[in-house]
């Protein structure tokens, strides 16, 4: 099963086991982490599960949709690297992603 590292906005380190299939929100959700709020649910619609993957991993996932980078415009303190997390589907190949969490959320 992959393992996701969650990096709080506080510097708090969370290695997390998320299913194949899954989100890297839902992996969040499931698992108490401070920082992902996912109040829609995991529909693209309000941006509470803003991320910033590590630039490592970067380009090993896929672009943003059109209407995820429509929600990133919403955000507070976007990045280059910033997404929203109900959007990146963990598959096996993506065992060892990291994201950060921002202070906005915390």
């Amino acid at each position: 099963m992959p393992v996701i590292t969650y990096i709080s906005a506080d510097g708090a380190i969370n290695e997390i086991e998320v299913g194949s299939g899954s989100s890297v929100m839902q992996g969040a959700v499931d698992n108490m982490i401070d920082g992902i709020v996912a109040e829609c649910g995991g529909s693209c619609s309000c941006a509470t599960c803003h991320c910033y993957v590590d630039e490592a991993w970067k380009d090993k996932i896929p672009a943003a949709s059109e209407m995820e980078k429509d929600m990133l415009e919403c955000v507070l303190e976007p990045q280059p690297n910033s997404r929203l997390s109900c959007q990146i589907n963990v598959t096996d190949d993506l065992d060892g992603l990291v994201v950060r969490l921002p202070k906005s959320q915390f």
